[in-house]
């Protein structure tokens, strides 16, 4: 994707970039083709102010080249592309519709149910009747909606939003954004509670309307969106994915607890195992085995399953540990025997162990050895019932 947006010679300098450098990428199995073509998408053409100046007969020479190149081009465009009037810059109907796909921008338009319904019947049927006629795609942009401005509904918003544009026959759906948090209005993994963000920032969290959600909600509410498009799920105005996981198992309960630890090296503390985040980790003295780390869950409860793992991009290790469990905080009995357990990054980088205790507060990992470096390594530390 190029984004043009106060790019002054984007005309020659995306072109010089396509031939440079990202045409090679094409060749990837893992880039992206649409009718069998490489897909670029441009960003920014058409819109009235002055950070998007150029003239119609610019912007459309720049679609043409790339599709002269044999791509597949996406037009990330205004709401009004098809009216010319509003965010759009007059005289452009001819750029919009050399696209071979017009993907409508809507952060910033819509904040509820009813501002979607608007834009169903208003925009977005006609939309879609315009480009058939003209023989382009058409995929609409799907946002989960602001956090600070109290936009989500626990999920309704959006889903209102899958419903509308997939009864109204759009082909995809551009969902906005994967981690866009400077505007609160992401579905990576988000805060579920005000115990998760920053004291005196605030920052809202999921829960922000009285309706406890999963830090992982809005990833689980895209995906059922994307079967509804596929026609793996019936079409429903009614949203089917629960805000929480129906089991209790699925409460991770060691998240943002009290950690201790034998040692670690620079900032890579044993909070950053259960602050979910899968990049940071705890990381012991080097070269000094053995080394433990441990997490306080709170109160005494049971644990059936642990989950560990280490940094995604991380190359295959395998680590020598046991876990231990107790009531109190001193007097310590094995759940786990020593093993070697394999983090492998074809897997995630993840394992699972199983256990079967009752009554214990605190576990301690003990490691003693590790292939892929000489000290205890987790980024992961994950407790479940």
């Amino acid at each position: 994707m190029y984004d043009a947006t106060g790019w002054a010679a984007m005309q020659s300098e995306m072109k010089a970039d396509w031939t440079a450098k990202m045409s090679a990428h094409t060749a990837s199995p893992a880039y992206a083709r649409q009718n069998g073509k490489p897909v670029v998408c441009i960003w920014g053409f058409g819109y009235n102010d002055g950070n998007h100046p150029w003239d119609a007969s610019t912007c459309l020479d720049v679609v043409n080249w790339f599709k002269g190149q044999g791509c597949y081009v996406i037009g990330g465009v205004p709401r009004e592309w098809r009216t010319s009037d509003g965010g759009s810059r007059p005289g452009f109907g001819g750029v919009y519709r050399a696209f071979n796909m017009i993907s409508p921008w809507m952060v910033g338009a819509i904040g509820n149910a009813g501002d979607s319904d608007w834009m169903y019947q208003n925009l977005n049927v006609p939309d879609v009747a315009d480009c058939a006629a003209n023989g382009i795609d058409y995929q609409p942009c799907v946002l989960p909606g602001d956090v600070s401005g109290r936009q989500r509904a626990h999920g309704d918003f959006m889903w209102r939003q899958f419903y509308n544009m997939i009864r109204a026959g759009a082909q995809g759906l551009y969902i906005s954004m994967f981690d866009e948090y400077g505007e609160g209005n992401q579905i990576a993994k988000t805060a579920e509670n005000a115990s998760m963000t920053p004291a005196g920032s605030g920052l809202l969290a999921l829960d922000e309307d009285g309706t406890a959600c999963s830090a992982d909600y809005y990833l689980r509410l895209t995906a059922d969106g994307g079967r509804m498009l596929k026609g793996q799920l019936a079409l429903t105005a009614v949203r089917p994915t629960p805000p929480v996981l129906p089991s209790t198992g699925s409460t991770d309960l060691a998240r943002a607890k009290v950690t201790a630890e034998s040692s670690h090296v620079q900032g890579y503390v044993s909070g950053n195992a259960v602050d979910g985040n899968p990049g940071t980790y705890w990381e012991s003295a080097n070269n000094a085995f053995p080394q433990w780390i441990q997490v306080d869950l709170g109160a005494a409860t049971t644990v059936s399953r642990i989950v560990l793992a280490v940094p995604p991009a991380w190359g295959a290790r395998t680590q020598t540990l046991s876990i231990a469990g107790s009531a109190d905080g001193s007097t310590f009995d094995t759940l786990v025997a020593p093993a070697g357990h394999t983090f492998d990054p074809a897997t995630g980088n993840s394992v699972t162990i199983t256990a079967s205790a009752t009554g214990r507060r605190y576990l301690r990992l003990a490691f003693t050895a590790n292939t892929g470096w000489p000290a205890g390594q987790l980024s992961r530390l994950e407790v479940y019932a």
